[in-house]
């Protein structure tokens, strides 16, 4: 397994510099379905750089409910919070669609980012587009129905997979969706019935990924323009209709 820097767009828009500083500390891991990268309450010493594969970010209550609040792949890196020396948070951070990437000790990582001010910039500005996401899943949650709300978790995790076929569980979808799984069954049936997707076991087809991005409408895209505006990503390139992969992140 061999990690790729231009993988992950983070690691990819550091200069050579900034990238030397970081190197060394490197250390490639494969990131396999379940695996926590963080547990709420409970101290972390690394940060990832997903080269693919999805993590999801699950908010988690007192009492133990949960519900994702955001995710992430090779735009960005986790747990966030590592970048402002915290050890420890809120959040159960857990490999969805397994893949692989590299990770970097907390304590390798202050030093370089004190020292380099283009470094420290850019993963402020992904926190900034990762707070952008959370905040649209809080805004879609509340204004969108389940189906919609279905439609932008399928674009937004083909955006990292760069595949037209997601391994999606039923499971993790019913957690995106914060909803029961009769819930998520009802709702991929009538993306389905648009002849927008195909879903199998553990598994979701983008058949017409335009079709998809009218059906989830305002839903979607606002925070991926936001992320390609502050990692100044050029314009993204027109997709034919049918099952093709356009990155906005």
């Amino acid at each position: 397994m061999t990690a790729n820097r231009s993988s992950n767009r983070l690691l990819n828009g550091l200069s050579d510099q900034d990238y030397d500083l970081i190197s060394t500390g490197l250390e490639e891991v494969d990131l396999p379905q379940g695996f926590h990268l963080a547990t709420a309450g409970q101290s972390f010493n690394h940060v990832y750089f997903p080269c693919n594969g999805i993590a999801s970010v699950i908010a988690v209550s007192p009492r133990g409910r949960r519900a994702e609040a955001g995710m992430v792949g090779r735009e960005g890196f986790t747990p966030i919070g590592g970048l402002v020396k915290a050890s420890e948070g809120p959040f159960d951070i857990v490999i969805q669609v397994a893949g692989h990437g590299v990770r970097l000790k907390l304590t390798a990582l202050h030093g370089p980012v004190n020292s380099s001010s283009a470094m420290r910039d850019l993963l402020l500005r992904y926190l900034v587009a990762f707070n952008h996401q959370v905040a649209f899943t809080a805004l879609s949650n509340a204004a969108h129905t389940i189906d919609v709300r279905l439609a932008r978790w399928i674009l937004m995790s083909q955006d990292r997979m760069q595949s037209s076929q997601i391994a999606l569980t039923h499971d993790y979808l019913s957690l995106m969706l914060a909803v029961r799984r009769p819930s998520v069954t009802i709702a991929l049936h009538m993306l389905e019935g648009q002849g927008l997707i195909r879903s199998e076991r553990a598994l979701v087809v983008v058949r017409d990924r335009s079709g998809l991005e009218d059906y989830a409408g305002d839903a979607y895209g606002a925070p991926e323009r936001e992320y390609r505006r502050l990692m100044d990503i050029d314009q993204v390139k027109t997709m034919p209709r049918v099952g093709a992969v356009a990155p906005l992140i």
